[in-house]
């Protein structure tokens, strides 16, 4: 009897968000919102680590950007910044050509094949961002996704000795982190949907030990598309487990085009492309068909296990 808990039809498509989905940094909403100077404020930020380390004070230098949005959220530069105004920020973000309609029509290209939805193959898409969760969540791609990891803010803090059924307090400004993500950590979701823990999180734990075959999710399913070196964490696990790993870079520049292309020569991605994901673009060609070859992949399996499970017919003896 198969007990498995999981048919491992479902193929995941993975996604960076700033540079990959959109062509800038999804903060640049909320310093225009401010009147904030966002190039002072990287600026200042890739200062932070050198300002700190006087005080023998090492910060993660991916994250700290957080801590300084807090910053000047108490110095009334970010005056009121509450999750909701993170999430209107999302609705004045610009996409790359062809999304959020890319993300649709990928999941029709097997929902539609009649061949795919008999075994019940279906596509899956993942946003993992080292920036805003809920600027992500206030965007147009979010009807088309299954799951959004980010960075997120807690507004009004639990006081010591809180009662559990206290109401939830109403709108404020943000004034903590709840989830930090780095471009290191960001691995851990890939395995969160690969074993299944971020759709059965009472179920499973991220952290637990999950024989290959019972995860929700195999790793040869997933396809993790992001813009550059930041991502080699992620692009090293799906590799190494035989996952498939794309790089975008902007139409026309010829330095983020180097960039990738020594990607691919280092063997840290298997193919590269502009962020161009309108029908007939190279990227919307092979993701398509990476997204195929996974299914027919799967179609495959499925038939060597069933006749794997039957057994040969009796047949007439020869005299």
């Amino acid at each position: 009897m198969d007990t498995r808990p999981f048919d491992q039809n479902i193929i995941a498509m993975v996604w960076d968000f700033d540079k990959t989905l959109i062509s800038g940094y999804m903060q640049d909403p909320l310093f225009r919102r401010y009147n904030v100077d966002g190039k002072r404020f990287w600026n200042e930020v890739n200062r932070l680590n050198a300002y700190y380390a006087r005080e023998g004070v090492h910060v993660n230098k991916d994250t700290v950007y957080l801590n300084h949005i807090l910053t000047y959220v108490k110095a009334g530069l970010f005056k009121g910044l509450s999750n909701r105004i993170l999430r209107e920020c999302g609705k004045e973000l610009e996409f790359y050509p062809g999304i959020p309609e890319f993300f649709q029509n990928v999941k029709d290209l097997i929902e539609k094949n009649s061949e795919f939805s008999a075994l019940g193959i279906k596509v899956e898409h993942y946003v993992v961002s080292t920036g805003f969760a809920e600027t992500i969540r206030g965007s147009a791609v979010v009807p088309y996704v299954d799951g959004i990891f980010g960075c997120e803010f807690i507004e009004t803090p639990a006081a010591p000795g809180f009662w559990d059924s206290e109401s939830v307090p109403e709108e404020a400004e943000i004034s903590q982190i709840a989830e930090a993500l780095d471009n290191t950590s960001k691995t851990r979701y890939l395995f969160e949907i690969n074993k299944g823990s971020n759709k059965f999180p009472e179920r499973i734990d991220v952290n637990s030990h999950i024989d290959e075959r019972n995860r929700r999710i195999p790793f040869e399913n997933m396809i993790y598309i992001a813009d550059g070196p930041s991502d080699v964490p992620a692009f090293s696990i799906l590799n190494k487990a035989g996952g498939t790993t794309y790089a975008i870079y902007p139409p026309g520049d010829r330095a983020a085009l180097r960039q990738v292309d020594s990607l691919r020569r280092d063997g840290r991605i298997q193919m590269f492309g502009e962020a161009d994901y309108r029908e007939g673009s190279l990227s919307w060609m092979w993701l398509t068909e990476q997204v195929a070859r996974i299914a027919k992949m799967r179609l495959q399996k499925q038939d060597q296990n069933i006749r794997r499970s039957a057994s040969h017919p009796p047949g007439h003896l020869n005299s």
